[in-house]
């Protein structure tokens, strides 16, 4: 038996993953596969996969490129949804700003720097037209921590849309917009020491996630089973299924090229590499 250790963030994306571990789909093959919680998201996962903490990670496409491009040892091996995600841009309950206009020099609130609520504050600004080099933040670690730091700040904080909804529906957050990923958002990324010495495993665990997810939104009562764990209400559930793509297969050059477009011209990253450096 193979041990191998997942990371990913504490959503509804990754039901697919929980249900193949609890009935068993991964042991078949000969896999012993650990899943890990990061709240903290994207930027902790990056940590975690440089520091061989954990060998996968589902993880966001811009976070996970830009640091492959500075050195983590990881390729993606496949997209796993291929949807934008639905950032909300939120407030705390009492901030002053009532506007995105009225963010312009307010400071946003992220998980850690090169995580999607870093990364995304940048795309954003971008759209706006505000200068990127005069955006300010503040480290909050994560949702949580958001919670807490919204109450006493103007701090605005980016966050999956409907992961934020129960916050916003009881009055903790005060969503003013939405901005979707100019790209698929999830992907699935391993470590370079993994994917040299279990190849056939990782080939494995691809082979069992993508039968689960091909089906996943035809399973029955599978959006009772999301509201009940994830704490939603399941008009939500159903609105997030029904402009949810799930993927099983490998991201395209062309989009992987227009991600490091976009990093590059916000200077998120310093250079553009081939492809191939890239992914599996």
């Amino acid at each position: 038996m193979t041990t191998l250790n997942i990371g990913g963030v504490p959503e509804h994306f990754n039901l697919p993953w929980h249900l193949c571990i609890e009935e068993g789909k991964f042991k078949e093959k000969g896999i012993n596969l650990q899943w890990n919680e990061y709240a903290g998201g994207t930027g902790a996962m990056c940590k975690g996969l440089r520091e061989g903490a954990i060998d996968i990670a589902i993880i966001l496409s811009e976070g996970i490129v830009k640091d492959i491009i500075a050195g983590n040892p990881t390729k993606i091996i496949q997209t796993y949804i291929e949807t934008p995600l639905i950032w909300g841009i939120h407030v705390g309950a009492n901030a002053a700003p009532k506007s995105i206009a009225d963010l312009k020099h307010e400071k946003a609130a992220i998980s850690r720097f090169g995580s999607g609520s870093h990364l995304m504050a940048y795309v954003h600004a971008q759209q706006k037209g505000w200068n990127t080099e005069k955006l300010d933040f503040e480290v909050i670690k994560n949702l949580n921590g958001a919670i807490e730091n919204l109450k006493e700040t103007n701090n605005y904080f980016l966050w999956e849309h409907f992961t934020t909804k129960p916050l916003v529906d009881s009055g903790t957050f005060r969503r003013i917009g939405d901005i979707p990923t100019p790209w698929p958002c999830f992907v699935i990324a391993v470590r370079e020491e993994v994917l040299n010495n279990f190849p056939k495993e990782v080939e494995q665990v691809l082979e069992v996630i993508n039968t689960k997810t091909i089906s996943f939104k035809e399973e029955s009562q599978i959006d009772q089973l999301l509201t009940k764990r994830y704490d939603q209400q399941l008009v939500d559930i159903q609105k997030w299924l029904s402009i949810t793509e799930w993927s099983q297969k490998q991201m395209s050059i062309e989009t992987l090229n227009e991600i490091q477009r976009q990093l590059l011209e916000l200077n998120i990253i310093e250079k553009k590499i081939a492809s191939s450096e890239l992914q599996w």
